[in-house]
């Protein structure tokens, strides 16, 4: 599955009222830029590679980390500067997705497989996120990690898209990242600026931050040694974007082994009252779901079974009038879902609102991929009724397709009105 460029879920942030003015923070606002600050360190981690047996690390972020990279190359490091441990790891990285999902996913994705260490990377995805909305989501992240296991060791890392190069420039990490400091301050996590070499080189003269590959030895020549970051501006080529990725992660690890005391990690009271720490993720056979709804199997379904490891089952229904309902009591519901070629539209019923329409296709819908649908944000702590309800109008796909300037394949590809849909995100609880 090809992940869509970074920040696309913005597209649909913005349109739910979550994201902000992208103007320019002053730089008082923002962090001196370094490459690491070690603060409490990751004892646990490195004791238990020491000492040999087996390790897992847990890679949590958006496509930057799922792209064949800094991700496979600091797990081979590890396994060749501890040959004794057996590290392994868990790929809990999805394209175009930020904390604003991993919070919720990340008991499903990645705590139920037991990680000796964490590195969470949201940076990217994150840029033109309100600052508060990064504070409740991390530390969601956070203490929901430190309550399920307070040996669990967490590092945050930020990656870089070139409009965030000028204010690395300038000494500053970006806005995004520079909010995630303020919570990795507070529980005293490492990070490390995966981008802040790169920016110096850029800067330098001795990377060229976005330009395609050299087809020829002229091509190859005309770089002049320079050292080619990426094709798009945010994910770096493998050999070259990705090596200086890993570099940065190798020189900061060699500083954040010589702190810390291995112990549990105290779970103070929070920084932020309202962060989401709460943030759970349950079955879609939870809520009350019309006749035509069906399970996938994964065993002869092809998307049920590239999705069945993210979902905790993948339903689809595809007929006018279709619904899922559920009542919960809480203050924000989303339904973790798919979009795709062949999806259409629902409307959302949410208490005595409006019903709201909301497509299940974007501009990137050539593929299926991972999405949430939003029912409520912030809503009042009570008992709230949601009622969701395929509608017989499909979107108009070949307009939506051409803002990015994309067509129909094969039309009968892109027919339908079907949604596919796995989990319920809630900070609540159920009402039976």
């Amino acid at each position: 599955m090809t992940a869509p460029w970074s920040r696309s879920t913005l597209v649909l942030v913005f349109v739910f009222g979550v994201l902000s003015s992208k103007s320019a923070p002053a730089l008082d606002e923002l962090v001196p830029a370094v490459e690491c600050r070690e603060r409490g360190g990751l004892p646990n981690f490195f004791a238990k590679l020491r000492n040999g047996g087996e390790v897992r690390i847990a890679y949590l972020g958006g496509s930057i980390t799922a792209q064949d990279g800094w991700r496979p190359k600091t797990l081979n490091w590890f396994r060749e500067s501890f040959p004794t441990a057996k590290v392994s790891q868990i790929n809990a990285a999805i394209g175009g997705t930020g904390s604003d999902l991993g919070v919720f996913r990340l008991k499903h994705d990645v705590l139920d497989h037991k990680p000796d260490l964490v590195f969470v990377e949201f940076a990217v995805n994150d840029d033109g996120v309100p600052t508060n909305q990064i504070y409740r989501c991390m530390e969601g992240i956070v203490r929901q990690m430190f309550k399920n296991n307070p040996h669990t060791d967490v590092c945050f890392v930020y990656t870089l898209a070139e409009d965030m190069l000028e204010t690395l420039q300038k000494g500053f990490l970006p806005r995004s990242a520079s909010s995630m400091e303020k919570v990795a301050d507070y529980y005293g996590i490492p990070s490390i600026h995966m981008g802040l070499e790169v920016a110096r080189l850029q800067q330098a003269g001795k990377v060229i931050f976005k330009g395609d590959k050299p087809k020829s030895e002229t091509e190859k020549e005309a770089l002049g040694g320079k050292i080619l970051f990426s094709p798009d501006g945010v994910h770096p080529y493998t050999d070259s974007g990705h090596r200086l990725y890993l570099e940065a992660v190798v020189r900061s690890l060699s500083q954040i082994e010589k702190v810390g005391k291995a112990g549990p990690h105290s779970i103070p009271a929070p920084f932020v009252a309202d962060n989401w720490e709460e943030a759970k993720m349950l079955p879609l056979s939870r809520a009350k779901l019309s006749p035509g709804w069906r399970q996938m199997d994964p065993k002869s379904d092809s998307l049920a079974k590239s999705f069945g490891n993210r979902l905790p089952g993948i339903w689809k229904a595809s007929k006018q009038g279709e619904s899922l309902s559920f009542k919960f009591r809480g203050t924000t519901a989303r339904i973790y879902d798919l979009v795709g070629p062949d999806c259409g539209q629902v409307s959302v019923a949410l208490d005595d609102r409006p019903a709201v329409i909301q497509p299940r296709f974007d501009a990137f819908c050539t593929y299926h991929r991972l999405s949430w649908l939003s029912i409520g944000e912030d809503l009042p702590q009570a008992v709230h009724t949601v009622k969701i309800t395929i509608l017989p109008d499909q979107p108009d796909k070949a307009k939506i397709l051409a803002r990015r300037n994309g067509k129909m394949d094969d039309p009968k590809r892109f027919d339908g009105t079907a949604w596919y849909a796995g989990g319920i995100l809630l900070i609540g609880e159920l009402v039976e």
